[in-house]
């Protein structure tokens, strides 16, 4: 019998912690490691701690290794893709034969230019049913072996120039950007300045997968359709104004369902004017400061408080933005001498 190592252990134990006991079942179907007779000794209304153990004893009894565990980890992350924190990159400027490479050449290239550039690595890729990429990373370095208790994730749709992946340092970043780039057949990679808590809905934003409005000259159906008017004789004026607030808010962020982004945030560097405040105006270096929006849903909040009122339209570009270049960081400088209005969101 053989006997796992502690990192095995310890992988298996936070997995059964944090997978709930009613989808551990579904989980543990989906790995292919255990037998149809153990699976069914499971039971799974016993308590985390008992149920623990007994996997314990079943991996055990398997001989499994802490490659195994991963793959169990893995199934669980990409069954769960809105429990991490996510961050995009952006492939730059593609090769004449970017668009032909497939899953297989992939795989193979981005295995062997990591482990080019890193002595101890453990890489698992696994493509899902929604044509996704998924890339599991264990990093080590010249003398340690791979801790595959810190993991990073990297997503990538395959003919798309989008990476998100969960955070790595900043030493695994540049060796993470070439790997990508020379594996996907592109000459640079940079960061897109989008991130969020739900995978799904950055990539819903990026890829335009929700209801779009765009400008018309005639009446909107969207008008008509959202738009109760109970008095005609009181409520005409406001009505057309309502529906006309209505539309450009959903010119601005979209229609329906709108991907779930929990922030945006706008880093100001810019000068401070203020001509009763001369210390802070004659100050060559920029005045800096942060602002953060937060919500559940970002873009529905943003899109409710235009179209009821509360902000003027048509939208700031400050917060179209969002939607139009799918970002959500923003770095605000001064576009030249004049008032500070004239202002641009800047990339990072």
């Amino acid at each position: 019998m053989g006997s796992m190592d502690n990192t095995a252990k310890r992988l298996l134990q936070r997995l059964v912690r944090r997978i709930p006991s009613q989808m551990l079942k579904t989980t543990l179907d989906k790995w292919s490691r255990l037998t149809a007779a153990q699976r069914q000794s499971m039971d799974y209304a016993e308590s985390k701690w008992a149920l623990t153990e007994k996997l314990l004893a079943i991996c055990e009894e398997n001989e499994l290794t802490v490659k195994h565990i991963a793959e169990l980890e893995m199934i669980h992350v990409i069954e769960n893709p809105n429990l991490g924190m996510w961050y995009v990159f952006q492939l730059m400027d593609p090769q004449d034969d970017a668009h032909s490479v497939e899953l297989t050449q992939f795989k193979e290239q981005f295995k062997s230019h990591l482990s080019e550039l890193i002595r101890h690595v453990s890489i698992k890729i696994k493509k899902h049913t929604d044509e996704a990429v998924w890339i599991r990373i264990a990093w080590g370095d010249t003398f340690s072996r791979p801790n595959h208790l810190k993991p990073t994730y990297v997503v990538h749709y395959l003919q798309t120039p989008y990476v998100f992946l969960t955070s790595p340092t900043s030493k695994q970043k540049p060796l993470l950007s070439q790997a990508l780039v020379l594996s996907t057949r592109y000459q640079a990679i940079k960061d897109a300045n989008l991130s969020g808590r739900k995978l799904t809905a950055i990539r819903d934003l990026l890829m335009k997968q929700y209801l779009q409005v765009f400008p018309t000259k005639f009446p909107s159906p969207l008008a008509e359709r959202n738009c109760v008017v109970s008095n005609l004789h009181i409520e005409k004026e406001q009505a057309g104004s309502a529906a006309n607030r209505h539309q450009m808010a959903c010119e601005a962020f979209g229609d329906g369902i709108l991907p779930q982004l929990q922030s945006a945030v706008y880093k100001l560097e810019t000068k401070f004017r203020d001509h009763t405040n001369k210390t802070m105006t004659e100050r060559d270096e920029p005045f800096k400061c942060v602002v953060k929006f937060a919500s559940t849903n970002l873009l529905e909040s943003l899109r409710h408080s235009a179209s009821s009122g509360v902000t003027s339209t048509p939208v700031t570009p400050l917060l179209s933005s969002v939607p139009l270049k799918g970002k959500n960081y923003f770095v605000i400088t001064d576009n030249g001498p004049g008032p500070s209005s004239q202002m641009k969101p800047s990339q990072k």
